[in-house]
């Protein structure tokens, strides 16, 4: 079983230099590739990814999350699809994780954890991070399916088996609708152990409380009603 990691990159020049560091200085041989799926960028997001060897970058020319989501799908070729966001960095250990989950949970079909944050305020890091310990395991048991669009990973075959992304969810809800959908043939999993250390740029932007509101209300909406209720996303930039 190997790994096929997919990064979607949308005017993400500041970010994708310390993500693919991140990945490549983390690199097993469980990775089998690291693809960056430029979506329409307008910045130097394709040019800086170019230049870490081991990378492919493709380019996806119609701007959208599942649609560079889904682009990643079809160009993917190991038996598992993982997804990071370009504003995010590999721990050490995380492969490992992977394996070692997917080896001993047969019915798994996708693997999914936490933000850690490396560029928030001690203060607003502490807040944010005992937040998601706070919610995201009562939620997940009550529930019984949790997808981090930003660190996940599942079956390939599973992920075609269900015909992929929704790419009619433009943002909110998009990774609890793919958890949902994988949970019909597995155990759609979600572990705080398997943490992702990831940018607070949208909590201090919008604001923590409000976004993890924003986050909880679109996620139990597109669980129970199959649709997210928040339809209009800014891009942080």
């Amino acid at each position: 079983m190997n790994i096929s990691i997919v990064v979607p990159a949308y005017n993400e020049e500041k970010y994708i230099g310390d993500c693919l560091k991140s990945i490549t200085a983390n690199r097993t041989g469980d990775i089998l590739e690291i693809i960056v799926i430029d979506n329409a960028s307008t910045d130097s997001t394709f040019d800086i990814a170019k230049t870490f060897p081991g990378v492919r970058v493709v380019q996806e020319p119609q701007k959208g999350l599942t649609r560079a989501r889904q682009r990643g799908l079809m160009e993917a070729k190991g038996d598992l699809v993982a997804y990071l966001d370009a504003d995010t960095r590999m721990p050490p250990g995380w492969a490992a994780i992977v394996m070692k989950e997917f080896a001993k949970r047969p019915n798994m079909v996708s693997l999914s954890g936490p933000f850690r944050y490396y560029d928030l305020p001690q203060l607003k890091k502490a807040l944010a991070e005992g937040l998601w310990m706070l919610t995201a395991m009562p939620i997940f048991w009550a529930i019984g399916f949790m997808v981090l669009g930003a660190n996940f990973v599942a079956k390939r075959t599973v992920l075609l088996q269900i015909g992929g992304f929704d790419t009619t969810i433009a943002f909110y809800g998009e990774d609890t609708n793919i958890a949902w959908r994988l949970s019909k043939a597995g155990e759609a999993r979600f572990d705080m152990s398997f943490f992702i250390i990831g940018s607070g740029r949208r909590l201090l932007e919008e604001g923590i409380i409000l976004t993890f509101w924003r986050y909880a209300m679109n996620y139990l909406s597109t669980a129970i009603y199959h649709k997210p209720i928040t339809k209009e996303y800014k891009d942080i930039r």
